[in-house]
């Protein structure tokens, strides 16, 4: 067994090198980002009244005469979609993990309800919103929906990769579906639960937009719906950066926390080698 001071180096081993990874990967990002909006602007040419660039966003945002009472009513708008999107992300998210796992020990019901599940996940956000509210008012339920089909079906197929060895270990110990779901599945469903939890970040994001868009009538989505109505292009060229900025950011905690929990508990961690 090895001693209690390498396993913890090998764990925190582990988690810098994830958080580097996802850290580097958010920077690369942004650069390319910027590098293609630049690229966008010259190629074709745009009118700089519609198109702004990353400097006349950064002038908009903090040098301009009005740039702190822009700042601030673009931040008031963020953070109402923050807190639609992480409703709607938590809920959706909790609810895939509830059904993946009623699925994996109730084969007759994924037989039934997968094929649904796999259809409604290609349906694309625009046309599934509008549907949404109309079915379930103008609530945060179409962002969880949004969250919860995509995180739903890669679960499943998380869950159905435990190593069929190990699960016949358990059973032939005297275990039941319940312990191989426990003891087996769900580790090794942890990397499919992390993909799903940082695909479903941008998901979110662009379902509370959408909803505020074209339902709520409140948060970022609707002040950009009505700046582009009032012509501030500025204000609605600054908005998309600040939400992209945020996306960003939470999808990188996302991967922070995926770097802890798999390197402590992943189907490959260091421990107990």
């Amino acid at each position: 067994m090895p001693a209690p001071g390498r396993g913890v180096h090998v764990l925190l081993t582990a988690i810098l090198l994830r958080v580097g990874r996802t850290v580097l990967s958010a920077v690369a990002s942004a650069a390319v980002i910027v590098g293609l909006w630049y690229a966008f602007i010259a190629v074709f040419d745009l009118d700089p009244l519609v198109a702004k660039d990353p400097q006349a966003v950064w002038t908009y945002l903090f040098t301009a005469d009005k740039a702190a009472e822009s700042r601030r009513t673009i931040l008031d708008g963020l953070w109402h979609t923050l807190g639609d999107a992480g409703v709607g992300y938590l809920a959706g998210t909790v609810a895939a993990i509830v059904v993946a796992v009623c699925f994996v020990l109730f084969r007759s019901v994924e037989r039934a309800l997968m094929p649904v599940a796999m259809m409604l996940r290609s349906v694309p956000l625009a046309a599934m919103i509008p549907l949404l509210t109309l079915i379930f008012g103008r609530g945060l339920t179409a962002v969880g929906i949004i969250v919860f089909f995509p995180s739903l079906v890669n679960l499943v197929f998380g869950l159905r990769s435990g190593p069929p060895a190990a699960a016949d270990l358990v059973l032939a110990y005297g275990g039941g579906p319940v312990t191989v779901l426990r003891k087996v599945a769900l580790p090794s469903a942890l990397p499919a639960l992390f993909v799903s939890a940082r695909i479903a970040v941008p998901g979110a994001v662009i379902g509370a937009l959408l909803a505020e868009w074209l339902a709520t009538g409140e948060g970022l989505g609707y002040y950009m719906q009505r700046a582009q109505q009032t012509f501030d292009y500025g204000g609605v060229w600054a908005s998309v950066v600040v939400i992209t900025v945020a996306s960003i950011a939470l999808y990188a905690i996302v991967g922070f926390i995926e770097a802890i929990v798999l390197a402590r508990y992943g189907p490959n961690s260091g421990l107990g080698r």
